[in-house]
Order: C-alpha cells, then structure tokens, then sequence
C-alpha cells in the first residue's frame, strides 16, 4: 500500500487523475480541486495517499494534510458513499467548515455534491455528526454556528455530550437567546437525569 508520494506535478489524466512524477514514474492521483490548484501553481509536491482496491483498479487518492485523508477515510467509512462521492464533498468546502457543519448537524453543504441527495447527505451527518463534535470538543475547537452552536459547547463544556446537547435542543421550545436556550436545556438535562 502507498502511504505518501513526493514527486512533481506533471499535468493531468484525461479522466481528471493529476499526474505525480516520482523517480521516472507517474502516478495517476485524485485529489480535490484545492489540491489540484496547490500542485498547479506549486509543482513539487507531497501527497498523503489512500489506496482504493477494487476488482478491477487500483485508484490513489491525494491529500495535502493528514487531516483530509483521515476525514475522507470517514466518509468513506460511510455505507453508499465511494472515494467519488467523497472525493465530491472535499470539493465543496475545506475539511475544518465541512467539519463544523457536520458537526452542527447541517447537511446543506453535502446536498450541493452530485449524486448525494438529501437522504445520502442526512446520513452521512448521522454518522459523523458525534464523532466530529466530539473530536472538536477535544481540540478546544467550536462546535457548531450560532445559536444551536452556542448552546452546544456550553451544555458540552459542562460535560453533557454532544449527543446529549443536540437532543436538548431539540426539547427545548419557546426559548430565544443564547442564555434562555442554555437554561432551558439544563432545565430539560436535569429533569431527564432525575
């Protein structure tokens, strides 16, 4: 399995691969259109590569950073979404607001990708959406964007779980406000755990 690749850009495939030389051999790598524009203007590059077996190819996939390979692993981790599908939702958005919006629980981003409907994209935010929250959370990082956000990583920074917050938010009613929508989650956590 190739892990890494560090050669020159040398153009691109007729089905979209860019073209890596290293040592006198060029590999054929797809990579999001962030990458393509890097390498493009830049020629020396180093790619962090996933190998994707199937019976009949053997296809490589580049990413500048290990954060977008290891995110793009999770997305393909996911039933129904390919390395193409994937390798689609990398080009609407960098991985950190692709992130942040999965972790909100927000799948407008996703639906804008061909072949990812709001089903396929509903999905994928079931299954990355505690994951990425909690990953966030770790790192010190926001949650989410605005309100819903807000409340969140307060009820979050008291020590509830991600899972635990969105399903208070989705309780609460009539609250208005960062403070009010945060009491009345606690108000709601509180009633749950007695």
């Amino acid at each position: 399995m190739i892990g890494k690749l560090e050669g020159t850009f040398s153009g691109t495939h007729p089905d979209g691969a860019a073209i890596l030389m290293v040592s006198g051999v060029g590999y054929a790598v797809y990579v999001p259109l962030s990458v393509l524009v890097s390498i493009q203007s830049n020629p020396a590059a180093s790619l962090f590569i996933h190998t994707a077996v199937r019976e009949d190819a053997l296809d490589l996939y580049g990413f500048l950073s290990h954060e977008d390979l290891s995110f793009f692993k999770q997305l393909i981790g996911i039933s129904g979404i390919g390395p193409r599908s994937a390798l689609g939702i990398l080009n609407v958005a960098d991985t950190p607001t692709l992130k942040r919006s999965i972790a909100a629980g927000d799948n407008s981003m996703l639906t804008k990708v061909f072949g990812i409907g709001k089903k396929s994209a509903e999905r994928i935010v079931v299954e990355l959406r505690d994951k990425l929250a909690d990953q966030a959370a770790a790192r010190g990082e926001a949650v989410g964007m605005g309100e819903d956000g807000e409340v969140i990583e307060a009820l979050m920074a008291l020590g509830y779980s991600a899972s635990e917050s969105r399903r208070a938010i989705k309780e609460i009613k009539g609250a208005s406000g960062v403070s009010e929508r945060i009491s009345a989650a606690l108000k709601y956590l509180g009633k749950k755990s007695s």
